[in-house]
């Protein structure tokens, strides 16, 4: 019986290594990877208890010996002076605590201190520089051999070419993460997709198929950044005595670090810096799956030492998984403010970025075809923060037999009205318009939003149910409703519809941003309301524009242009602005003038934290009455950060790139300054 059992022991153990081999020759040579990361993360961890109970079946090349796949052939082998290592994972506390205990009892100290940094979810490599300039750049490949991409390296312009200082290094060899920025990542997805090209399944593979280019001009027009993190070799200088130090000397001499890495001491601050890491998680322009502890004494690191090809001294604390599997049980259709249908798939519950996912965006026909996703279809779903949940990948492995290719209805599901495809032959919309009723109840939510008229008090299921019964069919009957006849409806008293009177008779007096974004025109957000208000001064003066006049305004291209157009064109549309009109909606009508000499004319400017005495906002339209730009995000063309408290990482990046920080007084104080 033990001879038997041996003999299933190693095939078991054949078999898992047959199958993590494949997935990492997908993942890191294909770029494609067919399953989730946390579910290769556990086909690792069966193999490494497999083998702990068999050592004798260890090989060399088990996968639990080396650290990734072979580097491919279009590029020529580099062999790395020292190896690059790859870090054990940790799931859990009590796994975390172990990994401290081990460390603590290895060094022989009773606390240990750590450097925490975040995980970045990028493509390793290594930098070469002699006397300060660099000579080569190559990656990780399976640890001993990568690929040279120095060609590819130079044109990321996060990367120096040459060091600063007068002394710099005689050879350095520095690791660290190329990877693409999720805005990026997004907008080279939307060009992907424009042109009919593949799509990247998340900014990991985009980043490592850009840097795989064989062409460095691609590479170069691919928005790439890198974070450096360890030390390879050091010559010339004198090597710091731990990693915090380690990290300030990269930064003097010139090479990005991640600013929110930290020195902590003991588990409980490795926690800590666990769950506030987690918490902003969604708010970085840039990918993580977890953070990692590694000694801060290099001395210490040398007494603990390795196991494998991982070091004993450093861990990745991995963030609950944002990709996972699950089964489509059906494809549904849901019905925008605009007509716009959109797929929805409706999943088995699956646990996946911390909360349980049900449904799933399907975005459009063109994606269901590009995925070829169908009812009952085993699928790969991704959340990231609070991103609607999206299908990534189906395994068709899994595929039932009998499955049928899904088919976009022609006709609305809600009213029946034939369903068309908008200019940019991407989006099928109802025709309808607001004769649908889909159409009126999204129209109205939008209506009453928070940037838009701000109706408190007036929620979803109240507006669906005035909608069912009848008493209102568009934005401007919302006006006509009376105390008594809103506290006859299911929960609502009389105190309840004394308050959505009182809200909406306030609501009333607006702006005509607010009310042109109300209006919920398609491709016109709060910023283009608020340009198209400023270029034309009236709604009268927008309404009879012209498609070359539209064009003409910054930021208002052809696309956004024709939908404003079609918009006003559409004679029940002017009807229901003149409803709400008549019904006493109204602001002030004298044109807005914008400081043209003011210091802040044509500054981008960007808003964070709580401010003393401004709404976010309240902050945003007295900016732009300024002359600013206000933008939402961080970037080296940002001229002003206005910081109020609990800023959050924007502070964070706004320093790390020399970024100019007001309060709000020093913000009035800059605006009412004469220019020089």
């Amino acid at each position: 019986m033990a001879k038997k059992k041996n003999v299933s022991g190693a095939k078991k153990i054949k078999a898992l290594r047959e199958e993590i081999e494949a997935h990492n020759y997908h993942y890191y040579v294909l770029d494609a990877p067919v399953i989730p990361d946390s579910h290769f993360d556990k086909l690792l961890q069966d193999l490494q208890a497999l083998e702990e109970e068999r050592p004798d079946l260890i090989t060399e090349d088990s996968p639990t010996q080396r650290v990734g796949g072979a580097p491919l052939d279009r590029f020529e082998t580099v062999v790395h002076q020292v190896p690059m290592l790859s870090l054990q994972n940790v799931f859990s506390e009590d796994e975390l605590f172990d990994f401290d205990r081990r460390c603590r009892e290895g060094a022989g100290r009773t606390l240990m201190t750590y450097m925490a940094e975040p995980k970045i979810d990028g493509l390793a490599i290594s930098l070469r520089y002699e006397n300060g300039q660099l000579t080569r750049a190559a990656t990780r490949g399976d640890g001993r051999n990568g690929e040279d991409v120095t060609s590819n390296a130079r044109t990321i312009s996060s990367i120096p070419l040459r060091l600063v200082g007068k002394n710099p290094p005689t050879e350095l060899e520095v690791r660290g993460e190329v990877f693409m920025p999720v805005a990026g990542f997004n907008h080279l997805n939307d060009q992907q997709r424009i042109n009919g090209e593949k799509l990247y399944a998340n900014p990991r593979n985009a980043a490592a198929g850009s840097l795989r280019q064989l062409d460095p001009k691609v590479c170069a027009n691919r928005p790439l950044s890198f974070f450096c993190y360890a030390l390879g070799a050091l010559n010339g200088v004198s090597q710091p005595d731990n990693q915090n130090d380690l990290l300030k000397f990269f930064k003097d001499i010139g090479l990005p670090v991640n600013s929110i890495s930290r020195e902590v001491q003991g588990v409980d601050q490795c926690l800590t810096y666990y769950e506030e890491i987690l918490e902003v998680r969604s708010t970085l322009d840039y990918e993580i799956d977890g953070v990692v502890y590694k000694v801060s004494s290099f001395q210490d690191q040398e007494r603990i030492g390795f196991v494998s090809r991982a070091p004993r001294w450093a861990m990745a604390h991995k963030f609950p998984a944002q990709e996972e599997t699950t089964q489509v049980k059906v494809i549904e259709i849901q019905v925008g403010r605009s007509g716009a249908l959109t797929p929805v798939a409706r999943l088995e519950p699956v646990f996946v970025g911390g909360v349980t996912v049900s449904n799933a965006t399907l975005h459009n026909a063109a994606e269901i075809d590009r995925l070829d996703v169908r009812e009952g279809d085993t699928v790969v779903i991704r959340r990231a923060g609070d991103v609607i949940p999206e299908v990534v990948s189906v395994i068709k492995e899994r595929r039932k037999q009998n499955a049928k290719r899904y088919r976009f209805p022609e006709h609305c599901p809600v009213c029946g009205s034939e369903a068309s495809v908008d200019a940019g032959g991407i989006i099928q919309r109802c025709s309808a318009g607001l004769s649908c009723s889909a159409q009126v109840k999204e129209s109205i939510k939008h209506f009453v939003s928070r940037k838009a008229l701000d109706v408190e008090g007036l929620g979803s299921k109240l507006i669906e149910q005035l909608v069912d019964n009848g008493r209102i069919r568009s934005a401007a009957d919302l006006f006509t409703l009376t105390q008594s006849g809103l506290s006859k409806l299911d929960r609502m008293g009389e105190k309840s519809a004394a308050n959505l009177i009182s809200a909406l008779d306030k609501s009333r007096a607006t702006t005509l941003p607010r009310f042109l974004y109300s209006l919920g025109i398609p491709q016109v957000g709060e910023t283009t309301s608020q340009t198209l208000a400023s270029s034309f001064g009236s709604l009268e003066a927008l309404v009879e524009s012209s498609i070359d006049t539209l064009e003409a305004v910054p930021d208002v291209g052809p696309v956004v242009a024709g939908e404003i157009r079609r918009f006003f064109d559409q004679n029940h549309n002017v009807l229901i602005i003149n409803s709400l009109i008549g019904h006493g909606i109204f602001w002030d009508t004298t044109p807005t003038q914008s400081n043209p000499a003011g210091v802040l004319k044509n500054k981008t400017v960007v808003v964070t934290g709580t401010l003393p005495s401004m709404s976010r906002d309240q902050a945003r339209e007295w900016l732009i009455e300024q002359g600013a730009k206000v933008s939402a995000s961080v970037s080296k063309r940002t001229d002003y950060l206005v910081a109020g408290a609990d800023p959050g990482s924007k502070l964070e990046k706004a320093l790390a790139l020399g970024v100019q920080v007001l309060d709000e007084e020093q913000l009035k104080a800059l605006a009412s300054s004469e220019v020089a």
